[in-house]
């Protein structure tokens, strides 16, 4: 059935390596995580586990900067959003994918982020026939990436408007998503492990250029392209 499609998630493409982990994990898990930090490492960089079955290669992923890619699961196992930028084409997206699918199970809790992003596509959105049969209520609710996962990413940050990127600010900061409509029940806080993870290429730098305050949120972390030309090659 795999073959139907064109590019599958990670986390079904990669489905068997994933239950192979979990099962044989033993690591301190931070809340609401899959796998333990060592785990998705294993899961990202590769290497041999062993299962009830006997051992198990893990298939390396992401080629380049091993530190690179343990610091990325640092800051995320620390609380911290992440932002990965660098050149065009240095698989930042493939990354984060991997990073997502790895520690919550889902990799395609996404806003692609365009001039035309808005902030309903970010939060949340009505579904106004039942808005207006039954006015403001949890149904009538279209929950966007911020509400839906313990992961969220955001693909091409900085090509959004400024007003868009900042309305992120106070979900990081106080870790809760204000739906004013909904008045008493209008408070959603994020749950333990919540964590937004973001890309941007330094070819976009100055379309819309991240605020100092939204900047603060973020450790940021520049993925080099491969130098090596038999690493690329590989």
């Amino acid at each position: 059935m795999t073959n139907e499609y064109i590019k599958l998630p990670v986390e079904i493409r990669y489905k068997n390596e994933l239950d192979a982990l979990k099962s044989v994990d033993v690591g301190k898990k931070p809340e609401n995580w899959m796998l333990s930090p060592k785990a998705v490492r294993t899961f990202i960089l590769g290497g041999i586990i062993k299962t009830a079955d006997g051992k198990m290669q893990i298939k390396r992923k992401f080629y380049g900067n091993d530190a690179l890619v343990e610091r990325c699961i640092i800051t995320l196992a620390g609380n911290r959003g992440l932002m990965l930028v660098g050149e065009p084409g240095t698989a930042k997206t493939m990354l984060s994918e991997l990073l997502s699918a790895a520690c919550c199970g889902i990799s395609t809790n996404t806003v692609q982020g365009t001039a035309g992003t808005t902030e309903d596509m970010i939060k949340y959105s009505w579904n106004y026939a039942m808005l207006l049969s039954k006015g403001p209520c949890r149904e009538a609710l279209v929950p966007a990436p911020l509400l839906i996962g313990i992961f969220a990413r955001f693909e091409e940050i900085t090509r959004t408007p400024a007003e868009i990127q900042d309305s992120l600010i106070s979900v990081m900061s106080d870790q809760i998503l204000n739906i004013p409509e909904l008045e008493n029940e209008g408070l959603v806080f994020a749950k333990q492990g919540f964590n937004i993870i973001g890309t941007a290429n330094t070819r976009d730098k100055g379309v819309n250029e991240m605020s100092g305050a939204l900047k603060r949120r973020f450790n940021f972390e520049t993925v080099e392209p491969v130098r090596d030309v038999r690493l690329e090659k590989e």
